[in-house]
């Protein structure tokens, strides 16, 4: 199944520029925040939170900390940042199903999300390890309370596209709630292994087929 595309650097700093202290306006800027974001990313997924102090990553990056402290001044801005490109990488990956799903025909719909957002959880370690972790902020939580409502209208579109569900609010809640258990049982299946647990995930799409089913049309 299809994963993100590995984002290029203006990609970087446009999904973070919400958290950013100011934003890169010049070519030289944006690479420099891409270039520390990158370096943040690669601590993260090697050390944990833990070091993503302000010196840590500017020593990463070959950026000085008074360059740094300009976009990024604490640990809690690293984090964010990094958690509000994670979250939005997933956001477009599940737009790009809601438009395929306007011309593809899929016989088993949760199968395919499901391996896809199991194929993203894999290729991201740098998401594992921060989400997985006790770094979140208080932004970040609330961030990610946005995320699952975004994601279940996602889910929600893609089910009235292929012809499963009704466009109303009734089935809209149904996709929050499939989409809450979802995002909790892969979580836990890539909790402690990488690979996922693929007893854990074959259930996961037993329960969605079962509790959607009786939304169908």
């Amino acid at each position: 199944m299809p994963t993100t595309d590995e984002p290029d650097e203006s990609d970087m700093v446009q999904v973070t520029a919400l958290r950013l202290r100011r934003m890169p306006r010049q070519a030289r800027a944006r690479e420099k925040v891409a270039r520390v974001l990158q370096a943040a990313e690669r601590l993260l997924v090697a050390e944990g939170a833990d070091v993503l102090t302000t010196t840590r990553v500017a020593a990463e990056s070959g950026v000085s900390v008074g360059a740094l402290y300009q976009y990024l001044p604490d640990r809690e801005a690293i984090v964010e940042a990094l958690a509000d490109m994670y979250l939005t990488r997933l956001e477009a990956a599940m737009e790009s199903f809601v438009e395929r799903a306007r011309t593809d025909t899929w016989s088993d719909p949760v199968t395919v999300l499901v391996d896809a957002f199991a194929d993203i959880y894999r290729s991201e370690p740098g998401f594992r390890a921060l989400w997985f972790g006790r770094h979140l902020t208080e932004w970040t939580r609330q961030a990610d309370t946005r995320h699952k409502r975004v994601m279940a209208a996602g889910l929600h579109r893609i089910l009235v596209a292929q012809g499963l569900l009704p466009d109303d609010g009734e089935a809209a809640t149904a996709c929050y709630t499939a989409f809450l258990a979802a995002d909790a049982v892969t979580q836990d299946a890539f909790r402690t292994d990488a690979a996922g647990d693929a007893e854990l995930l074959g259930q996961l799409k037993s329960m969605l087929r079962a509790y959607l089913g009786h939304w169908t049309r």
